[in-house]
């Protein structure tokens, strides 16, 4: 009989690598059913997925995740059958090696096979984080897609394809009610929203244009995000003489656009993100705090600040009122 992890045995160095390389001999017998999906950040993120079948665990990988919804086919890479140990294998690949990176278990559980053969797989996975029937089939060599087959879950939609982003009103004074604003400093950057999704990231002008390829330093940020999709409002900011990307609202979070929630509850959900990296970071906001952020822009020869109604919505495309822009004395 074929030795089914030849190949897997082959990729590997055991004196290089914690990963589980079992010596030839007899595949365990299970009930093949068990499936694990594990996010690998190798030379490019993409994660795992695992299928116990015949003693191994038959895998792909899949750089975009699994596909939310039916209406988006996802690449599927078949690559070499995997021992049962790596079901539960976590841990960092040493640099040099094959797969080099960290490993990390993102799902796990059981599956039904409703279908199997060398050119299409039909399952239904039953995990923590993902329940749903799939197809996986193979397109040309090594190259496999995999389809949702049934409707997303919950109240899940789709990433927007493009927004433009709110802009707000040029004031000399600050509104009567400042409390009930947020208060941010006016950056005079380049204003760009961060579209992220499979850790990849897609970076769009104000206009809609495609300017990702000018930033390429800010696509780690995406890979810092793992499988979560979300659109982030922000700016590019050069601070001495390094460009960062400052996001400062959150419009889609993970199947869910937050166009229509109050700026409050998106700040809120805009933090929890933790936006903080090398190149990245988190605008600071202070609530009802107008004079305090006006005297902290002039100190720092920032162009002035910009107030958002707590209670607002976004307003793709709109100059509203209900963000307030208070020039400072660097801004002429």
């Amino acid at each position: 009989m074929a030795d089914k992890l030849e190949t897997y045995r082959a990729k590997r160095d055991v004196t290089r690598t914690s990963e589980p390389i079992p010596a030839e001999g007899p595949l365990p017998r299970g009930e093949d059913d068990t499936f694990v999906i594990q996010e690998h950040h190798a030379r490019s993120l993409h994660w795992d997925l695992r299928l116990e079948r015949g003693g191994v665990l038959v895998s792909w990988a899949i750089p975009k995740g699994l596909p939310p919804d039916p209406a988006t086919n996802h690449l599927a890479v078949h690559t070499e059958d995997h021992p049962m140990e790596y079901a539960r294998f976590e841990g960092e690949i040493p640099k040099g090696e094959y797969g080099g990176g960290t490993m990390t278990i993102w799902d796990r559980g059981h599956y039904a096979t409703e279908k199997w053969s060398d050119r299409e797989v039909k399952i239904v996975l039953a995990g923590t984080r993902v329940a749903g029937r799939y197809v996986l089939f193979r397109t040309r060599g090594r190259n496999w897609m995999i389809h949702r087959m049934d409707p997303p879950s919950g109240r899940w939609e789709p990433p927007p394809a493009s927004l433009a982003p709110m802009t707000p009103v040029t004031r000399a004074r600050a509104p009567r009610d400042p409390g009930a604003y947020a208060w941010e400093f006016w950056w005079g950057g380049a204003r760009a929203l961060a579209y992220v999704e499979g850790g990849r990231l897609t970076l769009r002008d104000p206009r809609g244009a495609d300017v990702t390829g000018e930033h390429r330093w800010l696509r780690p940020m995406a890979e810092s995000f793992g499988s979560r999709a979300t659109v982030l409002d922000g700016e590019v900011v050069t601070f001495a003489g390094t460009p960062v990307y400052v996001a400062y609202d959150l419009l889609y979070d993970d199947g869910r656009s937050l166009l229509e929630e109050p700026f409050g509850r998106r700040r809120a959900g805009l933090e929890t993100l933790d936006v903080n990296g090398p190149r990245w970071q988190t605008a600071p906001s202070w609530p009802g705090e107008v004079h305090a952020v006006r005297r902290a822009a002039d100190e720092q020869g920032l162009p002035g600040v910009v107030g958002k109604r707590l209670d607002s919505a976004y307003a793709p495309g709109e100059e509203s009122p209900a963000w307030v822009r208070l020039p400072g004395k660097a801004a002429g």
